[in-house]
């Protein structure tokens, strides 16, 4: 497995553009696809992007397309998120998780990080 911290959150004015961490340790970084995920409050876990292993392919949540960037580094062992003209609606905790394939949904993810929080005013 995998272990992951994310960083990079905070209070932004809607507008603003935030760039998101997931700083990673372990060998096989270089082997799992890694994603991200959001959880605003009291609503389910939201699947936001993901990145192969190589990151030559990648894959967003239709809502979400044009205003999110998923990449990595496989040297630093680093993947982004970044965040474009945030919103309100984009308030949430943001999550980096690991899998053995391209998916979109939460159950394929295997390693989890702990999250940072976002949070967006008008």
């Amino acid at each position: 497995q995998v272990q992951l911290v994310e960083s990079g959150g905070g209070l932004v004015q809607a507008g603003d553009s935030l760039r998101l961490s997931c700083a990673a340790s372990g060998r096989t970084f270089n082997s799992y696809c890694m994603g991200w995920f959001r959880q605003a409050p009291g609503k389910e876990r939201e699947f936001v992007a993901v990145i192969s292993w190589r990151g030559v392919n990648t894959h967003y949540a239709d809502s979400l397309k044009g205003r999110f960037t998923i990449s990595r580094d496989n040297a630093k062992n680093m993947v982004y998120l970044q965040i474009n003209s945030l919103k309100v609606e984009d308030t949430a905790v943001y999550y980096c998780a690991a899998a053995d394939r391209m998916a979109a949904v939460a159950t394929a993810f295997g390693s989890w990080g702990q999250g940072t929080q976002v949070a967006v005013s008008s």
